[in-house]
């Protein structure tokens, strides 16, 4: 399963196997949380199964979600672990799921000594900063509806699984304009 997350053409399949054994299977239960505001992150978690959220909450005191993890992702707090500074953020399980983690003194460790694991975590981050920008622009230049349809195109497991509530403030909007919003395309559809 880990082979999918470290597959890169930089890495021998003996690097590959050297990463994954590093790693440590855990159970997270429904509600429980893997890191929490204020808390330094030491780990990262690649999730085979299951559904995780990030949030942050505001200065009205209102939980803000930041990020979804569904299988195939990599659920990571990254300014905190990387930087060692406390978070701002949350993240918790939103199932039942499968992880396997791994501290951040054996990822350094494994990093400055598997040839080509640098090369895997600068694509990694390419990546995940990509995305990131991807989702700012939209919220500035997207409607609700169209962020609500890309995110039910790329991530249909996040619509299936995740409360409502979580998925509006994801899209930043209130509750009622996604029900609407739902409505209006369910209404498109008959």
């Amino acid at each position: 399963m880990l082979n999918r997350f470290y597959s890169h053409p930089a890495l021998s399949n003996e690097s590959v196997e050297r990463i994954i054994s590093a790693h440590d299977k855990v159970q997270v239960t429904k509600g429980d949380f893997i890191l929490r505001e204020n808390q330094t992150s030491q780990h990262y978690y690649c999730l085979e199964s299951g559904l995780m959220r990030a949030f942050a909450v505001n200065d009205q005191g209102r939980e803000i979600t930041t990020g979804f993890f569904s299988p195939g992702d990599i659920a990571i707090e990254v300014a905190s672990l990387f930087l060692g500074t406390p978070t701002r953020e949350n993240i918790h399980a939103l199932t039942d799921c499968v992880c396997w983690r791994i501290s951040l003194n054996t990822f350094q460790e494994l990093f400055d000594t598997v040839h080509g694991f640098s090369e895997w975590g600068r694509t990694w981050m390419s990546g995940a900063l990509f995305i990131s920008k991807q989702r700012s622009l939209s919220m500035i230049t997207d409607s609700a509806t169209e962020r609500y349809l890309v995110l039910q195109k790329e991530q249909p497991e996040i619509i299936r699984q995740a409360p409502l509530k979580y998925i509006a403030s994801y899209l930043g909007v209130t509750d009622t304009s996604l029900s609407r919003i739902r409505k209006e395309l369910g209404k498109g559809n008959e």
